[in-house]
């Protein structure tokens, strides 16, 4: 009897391990970005879906939001493993245009997690609050038109329809009365798990 036969002949070990294959984050942590990676990863997130995907910057979205302005936070939904952040799924941008008026910007989610309902909304609460606490009185977004009825759904209402690189979209306002004031935007909220949908 040759190797390969007597190998296939021998039963099948036992399995050694049962836990499942594929890795599902317990909790996400949506805050203001508090360390180095974070801010690496949320500008490669903006890069892959502004510029790879949609094709509305050439090369890099940067700009001199990004560059000059000393109020820009950028704003992260992380997977969390044990509590403790494991992978970067989405980011937003806010800053501070003149006092009390409030963009928000770059909103980005990764592709496999958009269905998952929670990560793109809490991202704009984070968005409006923590702005809020900042002594927000007025906080405005330039919505790309797919995006309108969630934020429609989010107590947003649009003031006017613009075309931004080539492309539709609406001026939007957050209604404050909606967004209390967070005033820990880097601990920021914490989602259990919900239902994944690809």
């Amino acid at each position: 009897m040759n190797l390969a036969t007597h190998l296939a002949a021998r039963p099948p070990l036992p399995k050694w391990c049962e836990l499942p294959t594929s890795f599902e984050p317990q909790e996400f942590r949506i805050q203001w970005a508090s360390n180095p990676w974070m801010q690496v990863q949320a500008l490669a997130l903006r890069r892959q879906v502004f510029c790879e995907e949609q094709g509305l910057f050439d090369g890099d979205d940067l700009d001199a939001i990004d560059r000059h302005n000393p109020s820009t936070r950028l704003l992260v939904a992380l997977s969390c493993w044990g509590g403790q952040p494991d992978e970067l799924l989405g980011t937003v941008r806010i800053h501070e245009a003149a006092p009390g008026l409030w963009w928000g910007s770059r909103l980005a989610v990764q592709r496999g997690w958009r269905q998952h309902g929670r990560l793109g909304s809490t991202l704009i609460r984070l968005a409006v609050s923590s702005a809020h606490a900042l002594g927000c009185r007025e906080f405005l977004a330039q919505v790309q038109a797919q995006n309108v009825p969630l934020f429609q759904r989010l107590n947003w209402q649009v003031l006017d329809e613009q075309l931004l690189h080539g492309r539709p979209h609406a001026l939007m306002r957050a209604d404050l009365a909606f967004y209390p004031p967070c005033e820990t935007p880097y601990a920021g909220y914490v989602l259990a798990q919900g239902r994944r949908h690809d």
